[in-house]
């Protein structure tokens, strides 16, 4: 009897905790599933989203940077959702989380911002190492671009570190970014000048190598000024030959215009003055 007791009493029990098991069974089986599915999804994404990076020619360190941290990120977001899954509390953890994310955000504005500025620079680049730009006030060439800050070298040799959040968020002039560039020459001459032949002179000083036949070199008269006139040469060279092309047109304008009795006046001004009747 005693053995039958126990043997009913062990059914009766068993009855109790099989449909628990059942249930609590099943949502652990389904939760493994998700979490292994998940895991191996979220590998895959991330893995994608490198490749994606690699083919924007994005800068190496941001290609390992944004991966890993994509990759945590969604696995966090999987543990959570799988715990929940099984049934554990997850508001309080979330909420902590949050929290956490705040507190952390509001001390590291100014970083999560050059953070921010510098994933949008390599991903979009707007310039490139080895680019001249001018951006904030300051010019200079490119000497690298980290996450939150990029390194210029001016013309005098000094180095410059601007934040990337003011950089991306500000107005960036890349003289580098086109293959060609315009020049616009101008140079004042006298009322009494040869206007033709001045701009034959200009047309003349235009037949170098470095300047570009298409689009054509033009020589126009510009402007009418108070004490000049002033005759404009606008051609199109290489980026590269920019700087020289200016220079030469600088040393040859003045020896040029003279040889064809072209003279370059002075600067005036006049000054009108009042005396007051009562002085007199």
């Amino acid at each position: 009897m005693d053995l039958n007791a126990e043997v009913d009493q062990l059914w009766r029990a068993s009855q109790a905790w099989i449909p628990m098991i059942m249930q609590y069974g099943s949502r652990l089986l389904l939760a493994l599933v998700t979490l292994c599915i998940g895991w191996w999804l979220i590998n895959r994404v991330t893995n994608k989203l490198g490749a994606l990076l690699a083919l924007r020619h994005a800068d190496q360190a941001l290609q390992g940077f944004v991966s890993t941290l994509a990759n945590v990120i969604l696995k966090i977001l999987l543990i959570v959702s799988v715990a929940s899954m099984v049934g554990i509390e997850t508001t309080s953890f979330v909420a902590a989380i949050g929290a956490a994310g705040l507190a952390i955000g509001l001390a590291l504005q100014g970083s999560l911002a050059n953070f921010a500025g510098g994933v949008l620079i390599l991903l979009f680049r707007p310039f490139r190492i080895g680019d001249w730009i001018e951006a904030q006030g300051i010019q200079g060439t490119v000497d690298s671009i980290q996450i939150f800050h990029t390194v210029l070298r001016t013309g005098d040799n000094r180095t410059v570190i601007m934040p990337n959040g003011n950089l991306s968020n500000g107005i960036i002039t890349n003289t580098n970014r086109q293959p060609t560039r315009k020049i616009v020459f101008d140079v004042g001459v006298n009322y009494e000048a040869d206007l033709k032949k001045g701009l034959e002179v200009l047309l003349d000083m235009a037949r170098d190598p470095r300047v570009l036949e298409d689009p054509a070199p033009q020589a126009v008269v510009a402007t009418l000024g108070e004490s000049a006139i002033t005759l404009s040469l606008r051609v199109w060279t290489k980026t590269s030959d920019y700087g020289d092309v200016i220079s030469l047109f600088n040393v040859e304008a003045r020896d040029r215009l003279q040889a064809a009795g072209i003279d370059i006046p002075f600067p005036q001004r006049v000054i009108r003055v009042v005396q007051d009747a009562a002085q007199q």
